[in-house]
């Protein structure tokens, strides 16, 4: 055990933040999604859902500022609605990290999956809900 590191960071996800660079994608992906298909790089955080990971996350990097949206999730398939309730579960966890991030893109199905698979790494949740994938652009943290 790290002191100060949330305990849902295995030391695989460490070592994935870790290595990525500014820009880089990692998909955090609902317990459906097909991250073996998608990527190469795949790590499991089977049991524990989003909101828990992205508050883990968000500790350890920060998000890209120099893109118009750093944070994207899939945009549901017709006749398919979004559920507001998760995305703002996931925004009250970025807002509290990362105050001032813009508003979460909504991208059309396939093209999550394109960037999937260009994506640095494939986080594979617990996570339940539909439509409950997410994808971070990891950011440069400022020299001081």
């Amino acid at each position: 055990m790290l002191i100060g590191i949330n305990p849902v960071i295995s030391p695989e996800l460490l070592d994935v933040l870790f290595r990525m660079g500014h820009g880089d994608d990692i998909v955090l992906a609902d317990a459906f999604f097909p991250g073996d298909s998608m990527n190469s790089r795949v790590i499991r955080a089977d049991g524990i859902k989003v909101p828990a990971l992205l508050d883990g996350i968000l500790a350890l990097i920060n998000l890209d500022s120099f893109v118009p949206h750093p944070v994207a999730m899939m945009q549901p398939v017709p006749p398919d609605t979004v559920d507001e309730s998760i995305e703002r579960s996931y925004r009250a966890v970025i807002d509290g990290r990362w105050p001032g991030t813009p508003a979460i893109e909504r991208i059309e199905r396939f093209a999550f999956y394109e960037r999937s698979k260009k994506a640095f790494a494939v986080l594979m949740t617990g996570e339940t809900v539909k439509y409950g994938c997410i994808i971070l652009k990891k950011g440069v943290i400022p020299v001081t």
